[in-house]
């Protein structure tokens, strides 16, 4: 989190008035120059939720927003603070990732019908083993932006009363399985072949040709926004590419409008020995960040594919240009090892996500020499572990 967001949760925590919720709200809305949205306090950098109770207690069972209001403020830090009559104030992450369902007038909801409420009970206090304190925003905060919104939308669906899920985990056949655990040896067979340079040589050349653009992205610290527009440069044609430049140039505010599409990885070419998927990752690297990795069942049913390769292609991004591309198979042993898989909320019609451990993408993007190494029994056993959740 940026330094505005710091300051503000230790300025809650040590420096705010007390027990008295209009009082918190002027302090804060004052202090950090915050605009009023009904219920929520906002500016560029963060928002908040004030709700109060009589109780010293942690909980509280107060409706805190509706998801739909929620949603416009998902891509910052969303804050919960609970003014206490008889205690000191209680600050939370309340961002989707954080929310274990959604209670109120919840009914109709749907992935295409965003309805109901969450209450303070909804609101998670520990996650993932890491309690959801001040102490842990960093962390957590970091898992919330490699997640998007559709995941924890698909999530909340499920977990949420009387809802049938809206979509089903991958099963294979037989054949499938099969398919999905001899990917593994067609990876190593992509890497070692002339085609892996070929398409090496096309994405370094697609990034060379909106280096500057990259860079000029890079800053946006919107996360979302900023991984779509690199996405879309990279793997637009010359034309695409020109038109996204020049809004880019004259117009931020036009920069959501580029999406990418919507399957596994970014950018899908054909060789003679494989269908390769490149999944387009932009690392800042003096930015703490776990990027999304992939969908778990996404990929299970492309690799169940008997010519499907799945590909990442990095971009180290400093304060002043890029210093390094990586292309790495999904089958690293240093990415197999930082994969965080977030199962424990997927629900039970989703094996969920994968994460990556952004600090060892900077050490792989910081190395003089990469080579792809695979260790398949490595490889092998997590696909087991994936395919029997």
């Amino acid at each position: 989190m940026n330094a505005t967001c710091k300051d503000f949760v230790h300025f809650i925590i040590q420096e705010a008035p007390k027990h008295n919720k209009t009082r918190v709200e002027d302090a804060v809305s004052y202090k950090y120059n915050l605009i009023k949205d009904r219920k929520v306090y906002h500016n560029q950098y963060f928002a908040v939720r004030f709700s109060y109770s009589k109780s010293s207690s942690d909980s509280f069972s107060n409706t805190v927003l509706s998801l739909s209001a929620l949603e416009k403020y998902d891509k910052i830090p969303f804050f919960v603070v609970l003014v206490r009559q008889s205690a000191d104030n209680l600050i939370m992450l309340a961002n989707t990732t954080f929310l274990k369902k959604i209670s109120h007038s919840s009914q109709e909801l749907s992935m295409t019908n965003i309805k109901g409420s969450f209450n303070g009970s909804d609101i998670m206090r520990d996650y993932d083993g890491r309690s959801n304190t001040a102490s842990n925003f960093d962390y957590l905060f970091a898992i919330h932006q490699g997640l998007e919104w559709e995941d924890n939308l698909m999530r909340l669906v499920d977990a949420t009363s009387n809802i049938t899920p809206t979509s089903q985990k991958f099963v294979p056949s037989q054949l499938e399985k099969n398919n999905i655990f001899e990917s593994v040896e067609r990876a190593e067979n992509f890497i070692q072949s002339e085609y892996y340079h070929v398409l090496n040589d096309d994405l370094n050349e697609r990034c060379n040709k909106c280096r500057n653009e990259i860079l000029i992205a890079s800053h946006i610290e919107n996360t979302n926004i900023r991984g779509r527009l690199i996405e879309s440069l990279i793997t637009s044609d010359d034309k695409e590419r020109e038109m996204i430049i020049k809004n880019l140039q004259n117009m931020e505010s036009a920069l959501p409008s580029y999406d990418t599409k919507n399957g596994l990885g970014d950018y899908h070419v054909e060789y003679e020995n494989a269908d390769t998927y490149t999944d387009i990752k932009t690392k800042v690297i003096y930015l703490n960040s776990n990027p999304k990795a992939y969908n778990v069942d996404k990929f299970l049913k492309q690799m169940a594919d008997s010519r499907s390769v799945f590909m990442f292609f990095f971009i180290g991004v400093d304060t002043n240009d890029i210093f390094s591309t990586l292309l790495c198979s999904v089958y690293h042993d240093k990415l197999i090892s930082n994969t965080i898989l977030q199962f424990h909320w997927a629900g039970r019609s989703s094996r969920g996500v994968a994460q990556f451990n952004g600090s060892a993408i900077d050490e792989m993007l910081k190395k003089e020499h990469f080579h792809n190494n695979i260790i398949n029994t490595q490889a092998i056993k997590f696909l087991e572990n994936l395919l029997n959740r």
